[in-house]
């Protein structure tokens, strides 16, 4: 993150730290560190963890001096141009969110990753660059994207009722008008889970948050005023979770 190739004095960074273990003093001192190298940067500490992700997003979302917000989770690791690759498609103003393609560090590490690796490729390359193309619904991915500040507080906010917070505020926000780009061409490289209750911990929550948003924001859709098609495409998206049980 603090290779990032742009100017300090447009630049600030946020690690939101909800840990408690020994992780929190490490990253007080490399926090601390890059200070002195005259970045603006600041580790969050919340007293507790209520909402978890969403949660610490909607607690330091007032606290950004900026209109736009790049979001990373702590296994994504941004190539230096990210934010010259993104910035610039918010001159439109009717843009609210640019998601990036997710790459994969440890792609090769054993078959588990293979498979992951190739089952987030065909969401990305398939289903987010086809929903792109054909002027359908999107969803920001949660990390490895930028949000205009003025979206977040305009669509109601992060929301902690889902888990899948990221697909839930994606959905509020395109209902109140707002864009959302898919850039196929920018990578952003992350880490995979490597054993497989990790996997399936991570495959639950999308599951779960996938079918909690259906129930919390198909009434919404359809009462909105966007497109039938798009009405269409949102319905069936919320319910791709159902291919599972089928």
């Amino acid at each position: 993150i603090m290779k990032m190739n742009y100017p300090k004095d447009k630049f600030q960074v946020h690690v939101l730290d909800d840990s408690t273990d020994e992780t929190v003093e490490i990253t007080r001192k490399k926090v601390a560190e890059y200070k002195t190298q005259g970045f603006d940067i600041e580790q969050i500490i919340r007293t507790n963890r209520k909402g978890y992700k969403a949660g610490a997003l909607k607690d330091a979302t007032h606290l950004a001096k900026g209109d736009l917000i790049a979001i990373f989770d702590a296994d994504f690791m941004p190539r230096p141009n990210f934010l010259l690759d993104t910035i610039p498609y918010f001159q439109n103003e009717k843009i609210g969110v640019v998601q990036t393609r997710w790459e994969h560090i440890n792609k090769e590490y054993s078959l588990l990753t293979r498979l992951q690796a190739m089952q987030l490729d065909v969401h990305f390359s398939v289903e987010q660059q086809g929903r792109f193309i054909g002027d359908s619904l999107l969803q920001f991915n949660g990390t490895a994207g930028v949000w205009r500040k003025e979206t977040i507080a305009n669509a109601g906010g992060w929301e902690s009722d889902t888990l899948t917070e990221d697909l839930d505020l994606s959905y509020r926000a395109q209902i109140k008008g707002w864009e959302i780009i898919y850039l196929e061409e920018v990578g952003s490289p992350a880490e995979l889970p490597v054993e497989m209750n990790g996997l399936k911990s991570q495959q639950f929550r999308w599951m779960k948050g996938g079918a909690e948003n259906a129930r919390k924001n198909l009434i919404r859709i359809w009462n909105s005023e966007i497109p039938l098609k798009k009405k269409l495409n949102g319905t069936t998206h919320l319910f791709n979770s159902t291919v599972f049980l089928a």
